[in-house]
């Protein structure tokens, strides 16, 4: 079969405004507000987008994440194709009020963590965040590999609490260069509740998904984007032409979303 024909779930995206904190012809390039993604998506065949704001993130040490949520909460709710991550900052404790609420709205499907924009290290902050998270049986999103998110760092805490699943995103990420960091710390965890996403421009190195694949297995690697700051299109295109079978495509663009996020109910 085909591929394309495939109704993908991207599990990383974004929405609103791109800042990094000085004016730049770039942020217009990497902004998008909800009507764009859901756009994107519609051309890349996505049926279900999972999004946080950039609102909550930028710019880096300055976002907002409070107001984030809440604005995400509205916009998602209002538009077909959109579900929702509830940004946590172990920096900022209301946000954790705010998670215990929207984890239980209908298209809130689990936590976004992001270390390094907001500007704290996972392993001082990792303990409170996990267990926040295995106390609701969450599934959580981080961003990794920088110095602030060592995906070795995650390890620990994923085979901790096995009542949480941790995406460890953007596979091929690393702050030294290592694409391999991600795949890595997966082959380290004990209790299969540690997986990736294919969010990273990195992920289009030629043999990179292929390698990850034959190391963890398609079951361990989930299909996202990270739109608007890359498009939409070119991500779903490295899954359908890459050298794996259908069925390992079929895991990582959809089946294995459905499965962790559980989402039958939306498809």
């Amino acid at each position: 079969m085909s591929t394309e024909n495939i109704q993908a779930i991207d599990v990383h995206a974004h929405y609103g405004k791109y800042d990094r904190g000085k004016a730049d012809v770039s942020n217009d390039f990497m902004t998008g507000d909800a009507g764009v993604v859901v756009g994107r998506a519609r051309q890349a065949n996505i049926r279900l987008t999972v999004v946080s704001p950039l609102q909550a993130l930028l710019p880096r040490f300055g976002g907002d994440p409070v107001g984030g949520n809440r604005d995400a909460a509205r916009v998602v709710a209002e538009t077909d194709g959109l579900l929702q991550w509830v940004v946590v900052d172990p920096l900022k404790p209301e946000t954790y009020a705010q998670a215990d609420e929207m984890l239980q709205l209908p298209k809130c499907v689990g936590i976004k963590i992001h270390p390094e924009e907001h500007g704290y290290f996972i392993a001082e902050h990792g303990e409170a965040l996990f267990s926040f998270a295995a106390k609701h049986r969450a599934v959580v999103l981080a961003h990794s590999s920088e110095q602030r998110s060592l995906a070795s760092d995650y390890v620990t805490f994923a085979n901790a609490f096995p009542e949480m699943t941790l995406i460890i995103a953007h596979l091929g990420c690393g702050w030294d260069g290592d694409l391999t960091h991600q795949v890595r710390a997966i082959q380290q965890n004990k209790h299969g509740n540690l997986v990736t996403d294919t969010s990273s421009a990195r992920s289009i190195t030629p043999k990179l998904i292929e390698w990850g694949v034959r190391e963890v297995g398609a079951e361990r690697i989930l299909f996202g984007t990270d739109t608007p700051l890359y498009f939409t299109a070119m991500q779903r295109s490295r899954i359908d032409c890459a050298d794996i079978s259908d069925h390992d495509k079929q895991l990582i663009l959809r089946d294995n979303a459905v499965r962790l996020l559980r989402l039958n109910t939306f498809l």
